[in-house]
């Protein structure tokens, strides 16, 4: 709008030579932007800065130049300054290199539309990538877009594309009290603990692996879950927390565990508090690639009736049943896995140490009862409960 004086009050409009019109307005810096486009008539210019005039004055103005960041450089500042668990920052960090970064990733975040990733979502699946990529990829790039959009560089997410965050995660077996009494039985001594610890226990690969003797208390009996042990792709091993605040927990052990504890910690385990308690042969710390080939896994899993495909994280799911079965409550169940946010943790943290006892009791039970029943045929009984986790991870 012009002032008395014929003035614009706000930003400048001019015909160019082809007989369009181009609007100009001040930016905070006071450095003159242009519009993104020009104009059939001066009219159209002028309401133009009158709608970026009053963005301005309410505070919805989003500096456009802002936006002039390709995602390529913006998703790896984001993933290198997260506050993420070293494997999940190098999950991040390859699935943004793979699956983004060659689609979107010479793209400024402002030129981003939901269009955009609507054409990528089926250009992702069009390539053979699995329902399951397209959907984590999604979610990566929607986090990484949230961020763009608190830091006023982008006026909205174009992640809005319902359902396409969503995966199916696959059913996964769950093994009888008796597959898994015959899983231990059939590997190697110094594992047959470790066998049963992740099924009446339900800790995670990386917890178990990370116990150390202080950390189990078979007078109580209890086991401390302070620390995981992750495994990168170049294989190394790297201590850290838990996979979430609800992780940090001390899990009450049923009574059938205890004496196979005692009896490994006296064979397998030095003296010193701070040993690890699960090692391999040469007491070195478990990697699952040498851990499965060691005990054969393929074709252990076959030998104690459980079915081809059957993961070592499935037994977590099996003492998740077995909790469940036994009487415990959802959040007592959650307490037991290690489940949840922080706002899950709050909630979680009130399941009480003496019924966390009573549920271990109950578990141990009923192990006790299925373990005294007479032999059956070899037939297999596999429950199928879905899963919580996705893609092999720990949930």
């Amino acid at each position: 709008m012009a002032n008395k004086d014929g003035h614009r009050r706000f930003g400048s409009v001019r015909q160019r030579a082809s007989g369009r019109w181009q609007a100009r307005y001040p930016g905070p810096d006071g450095i003159m932007r242009p519009a993104p486009t020009t104009f059939e008539t001066k009219r159209d210019a002028e309401q133009w800065l009158v709608v970026i005039e009053s963005q301005m004055l309410r505070g919805e103005w989003v500096d456009p130049l802002l936006g002039k960041v390709e995602l390529k450089d913006y998703g790896v500042r984001w993933v290198a300054e997260r506050k993420l668990g070293v494997r999940t920052r190098e999950e991040h960090a390859r699935m943004f290199r793979l699956h983004v970064v060659p689609f979107l990733g010479g793209m400024n975040l402002g030129d981003i539309s939901t269009e955009t990733v609507r054409t990528w979502q089926r250009t992702l699946l069009d390539k053979g990538r699995s329902e399951s990529t397209a959907a984590k990829g999604y979610r990566l790039l929607r986090a990484i877009m949230n961020t763009a959009l608190d830091d006023n560089r982008i006026k909205r997410n174009p992640c809005r594309i319902k359902g396409a965050g969503e995966e199916k995660a696959p059913e996964r077996p769950v093994a009888t009290v008796d597959q898994v009494l015959k899983l231990a039985a059939a590997v190697q001594p110094r594992f047959r603990a470790f066998i049963l610890a992740a099924a009446f226990t339900g800790l995670r690969w990386g917890e178990l692996i990370a116990l150390r003797r202080c950390d189990v208390d078979l007078d109580a009996p209890t086991v401390r879950v302070p620390r995981r042990l992750a495994q990168l792709s170049s294989g190394e091993l790297v201590a850290g927390p838990t996979k979430s605040a609800a992780g940090v927990r001390t899990v009450a052990l049923p009574g059938v565990l205890v004496p196979e504890l005692q009896r490994h910690l006296m064979a397998f385990v030095k003296a010193g508090p701070e040993e690890l308690i699960f090692t391999g042969e040469k007491g070195a710390a478990l990697k699952r690639g040498n851990w499965h080939k060691a005990v054969k896994w393929k074709a252990t899993i076959i030998k104690a009736g459980l079915p081809e495909g059957f993961h070592f994280h499935d037994l977590r799911h099996t003492g998740n049943n077995l909790a469940a079965a036994s009487g415990a409550s959802t959040r007592e169940l959650m307490h037991r896995m290690g489940h949840g946010s922080v706002r899950a943790a709050l909630i979680y943290q009130h399941a009480t140490s003496q019924r966390d006892h009573e549920i271990a009791d109950a578990l141990s039970k009923r192990v006790e009862k299925d373990t005294a029943k007479p032999a059956k045929s070899t037939k297999k009984k596999i429950v199928k409960r879905r899963r919580r986790g996705q893609d092999g991870s720990e949930s």
